[in-house]
């Protein structure tokens, strides 16, 4: 049996744990401890992250997007990669928005409102110190939550983007809501991979910590359905197929139209940024999980982040899906990006980026004029 070993706060676990119960995959949930951290999780990968899959051949694979696409070779039945160029290039780029960006609001709302912040450090505490008592349990988990509270600077999350972070995530709330009154996932009956990208942030954070719970519930109750048919397949049919012909629904659109106004620009300005990096560390190997700040824009507002060059990993699966499409498939995706969205789509990559035993490495360097 395979063994996920995460933890139910945990946003990434999340998303493989939605995955494997999609796929009917039998496994066993490990609570990702300090024993655990430290006999298992740092010594067979190398990194302090969850969540960590362990094959029943021992194989051991940190990363939910690898976990997921390790598990897709093995069982192939409902793939959650649609074959169709357009379903496909929305469903990639969608988990990336899911994965990489509403990482922000999912940040905020746990961290700037008491009543999440409470059941967080709770959490943390039930899954650091399992036995312990509540006062325990309480003073472990202000003490493991310390960094992923004190990471929103770092996210650009500050009382200064603070109300349009919120005014964009209520807005996407209400597009969803649109969405999933007329259709069961993003591309018709079955998860895609987008699905599972939008579940991490949309379940572990912003459905499950109690505030932020009951304004989904009440703002957009078709999303709450949604995330409910995701974490629990038993109660809905997971049956279904994609929509026919590559059809990818209107309800969508302004959802990639917001994903492409906000986190682009970022994605390119970091793409940017790594090839000057390269040019100025031309020894090195290894990609910081940061190279300098960026300013990013939401609506009017604009602030300041680290860059993420792990961010570029994740667009990588887009814009090489993309770039490889013939001219009749790159025709059919004009009915779903706009020209500028293209533009963006088609701006080559200056570095490559790949993950070899967990690390951020640097690919292939490109001459870009």
């Amino acid at each position: 049996m395979y063994q996920l070993i995460g933890a139910p706060v945990s946003l990434y676990t999340g998303k493989v744990r939605c995955y494997l119960q999609f796929k009917g995959i039998g496994f066993e949930e490990v609570l990702a401890t300090p024993q655990v951290f430290k006999e298992l999780i740092i010594p067979r990968t190398g990194v302090r992250y969850i969540p960590v899959l362990v094959t029943p051949d021992d194989q051991v694979i940190q990363d939910s997007t690898e976990i997921i696409d390790h598990l897709e070779q093995r069982f192939p039945d409902r793939p959650v990669y649609p074959t169709g160029p357009c379903q496909r290039l929305v469903a990639l780029l969608l988990e990336v928005y899911g994965d990489e960006w509403l990482v922000n609001p999912a940040m905020l709302y746990r961290w700037k409102i008491e009543e999440n912040r409470e059941f967080a450090i709770q959490e943390f505490g039930r899954t650091r110190l399992p036995d312990a008592s509540a006062a325990e349990q309480y003073a472990a988990g202000q003490e493991a939550s310390s960094p992923f509270a004190g990471a929103l600077p770092r996210l650009g999350i500050t009382e200064h983007s603070r109300a349009a972070i919120e005014q964009s995530y209520l807005a996407l709330l209400d597009e969803l809501n649109t969405h999933f009154s007329s259709y069961a996932y993003l591309l018709g009956d079955r998860p895609c991979i987008g699905d599972f990208g939008l579940i991490g942030p949309l379940y572990a954070h912003l459905y499950r910590d109690p505030a932020s719970g009951r304004l989904m519930q009440e703002r957009a109750p078709q999303v709450a359905r949604w995330v409910e048919r995701m974490i629990n397949p038993e109660a809905a049919s997971h049956d279904g197929d994609f929509l026919p012909d590559d059809q990818v629904p209107d309800t969508l659109l302004p959802i990639i139209n917001r994903m492409f106004d906000e986190q682009v620009p970022v994605l390119l300005e970091t793409a940017r940024q790594l090839k000057e990096w390269v040019e100025a560390n031309p020894d090195a190997e290894d990609i910081p999980r940061a190279i300098g700040t960026l300013r990013y824009r939401v609506g009017d507002m604009e602030e300041e982040r680290l860059v993420f060059p792990y961010n570029l990993w994740m667009w990588q699966r887009a814009h090489d899906f993309y770039s490889d499409l013939n001219a009749e498939k790159l025709r059919a995706t004009a009915s779903v990006l706009s020209s500028s969205q293209v533009g963006a789509l088609s701006t080559p990559l200056p570095v490559r980026v790949q993950r070899e035993a967990n690390t951020l490495k640097i690919g292939a360097v490109h001459r870009v004029d």
